[in-house]
């Protein structure tokens, strides 16, 4: 596929027929993916890794383009982390296709399969969503990590990346549909829309005769605008206002750890922690520590009054900041009574993304581990984690904050769906 260097200006009317088009070719060509046999499917993921590599130089050309470009149009720095490809995160892109090529295939899977007292034989199939459409900011690599997941899944995909990532989108695409055409498969079961226009988005959320789900990755606005508008189901979470509690009981070490690294490992993503929670019990010990080790990193504290007059270097947190996904150096600080308190907070501020507590007691870890109400809930281990990769997915195709159909990081089998089958020999009801 060819993208243009500058902004499409094809007309809404054009823009629509075009997506229109798109639908129609991803609806034929997911009859196709459905029925491809794990083999080939993996060959199509192993052969995508291959070109990537091979065109390692020219897809990096392509996204020093689109930095240069989010520079000069003063792209925040979360974005432009988001947006920057190099050496290694191409490396982990080839990596994550190689673990899907490796990953189960969850396709045709049949589960429960019993005898009923009619003498059939009742059970469910693991069978492909069809047209999944993707609508994403920023990041290029959510370009490979979803066409693998729908790929090995069995789906077509449509992929419409954000514009300021356009040229890195191009590049990768190109190197989709070459491994593709390798291994026999149509090149519209992953097609990536190649216009900057945003009439685009509106008709790609608006075709359930071509698209059977849409997920949206992106700001708040974004999810938002495609969960008001969509007429096709929606699989998404809003934000990543993540929490670590310092339970009174927790390992020292442990705990510094873990909270350094939740809040300063990377600032740009959802997985963030963005409000620290400390015991009452142990802060006047291990926050000036971690103030320390924040500030080092230049990260802005907000506290409460109860932090503010442990750390001198401190702000004055705001009810805002309770609920603030910040994606920056910032971090939110409450000291609590104690861990219910934790959760009180966390049940009134969370997004529902995912939480940690950090502590020896068993008692209280399993208490949080059954009464937090996120997507990912973690003991004695940083908020980093949570993340298909990590989680073994391969990748994911998003995180979903959702309690229905998928939750947490969505890999294949969030991708898959289930049907009733039943197999007889003859019978009839009575």
């Amino acid at each position: 596929m060819t993208i243009s260097s500058t902004a499409d200006t094809t007309s809404p009317q054009s823009t629509q027929q075009k997506i229109e088009a798109m639908g129609r070719r991803a609806r034929e060509a997911a009859r196709i993916i459905a029925r491809a046999d794990t083999g080939t499917k993996n060959r199509a993921l192993r052969a995508i890794g291959l070109e990537l590599d091979r065109r390692r130089a020219e897809v990096l050309a392509a996204n020093a383009r689109d930095m240069a470009a989010g520079r000069e149009s003063g792209l925040d720095a979360a974005l432009l982390d988001r947006l920057e490809l190099n050496d290694e995160r191409i490396d982990a892109m080839i990596s994550g296709l190689n673990q899907v090529a490796e990953l189960p295939d969850p396709v045709g899977e049949i589960d429960d399969l019993k005898f009923r007292p009619s003498g059939i034989q009742v059970g469910k199939m693991r069978v492909p969503l069809g047209v999944v459409g993707i609508i994403y900011e920023s990041r290029p690599n959510v370009t490979i990590d979803a066409a693998s997941l729908c790929l090995k899944s069995g789906n077509a995909t449509i992929l419409r990346g954000g514009s300021e990532a356009l040229h890195s989108n191009g590049a990768i695409a190109a190197c989709i549909a070459a491994g593709l055409e390798e291994a026999g498969l149509p090149q519209s079961a992953v097609q990536v829309v190649d216009t900057t226009d945003r009439a685009a988005v509106g008709a790609l959320i608006a075709m359930p005769d071509y698209v059977d789900v849409i997920v949206p990755r992106g700001g708040t606005g974004l999810i938002e605008r495609i969960s008001r508008d969509a007429r096709v189901p929606v699989i998404k979470h809003l934000n990543g206002v993540c929490h670590v509690y310092l339970d009174d009981r927790a390992d020292r070490e442990k705990a510094f750890n873990i909270a350094l690294n939740a809040k300063t490992h990377r600032y740009g993503v959802c997985n963030a922690m963005e409000t620290l929670l400390v015991a009452e019990q142990i802060a006047d010990e291990i926050l000036p520590r971690l103030a320390a080790a924040y500030r080092e990193r230049e990260v802005e504290l907000r506290g409460c009054e109860r932090t503010l007059r442990i750390l001198s270097n401190c702000e004055a947190a705001t009810e805002a900041d309770w609920s603030e996904e910040y994606l920056a150096p910032i971090l939110a600080i409450r000291v609590v009574a104690n861990m219910d308190a934790a959760m009180d907070h966390i049940a009134r501020y969370s997004s529902g993304h995912t939480e940690a507590i950090v502590t020896e007691d068993y008692t209280r870890a399993r208490r949080f581990l059954a009464e937090v109400d996120s997507s990912s809930v973690m003991v004695n281990a940083s908020t980093r984690f949570a993340d298909g990769f990590e989680y073994g997915l391969g990748a994911e195709i998003g995180i979903s904050t959702d309690k229905i159909h998928a939750r947490g990081p969505v890999g294949l089998e969030g991708l898959t769906s289930q049907k009733w089958i039943v197999l007889g020999d003859g019978h009839i009801r009575q």
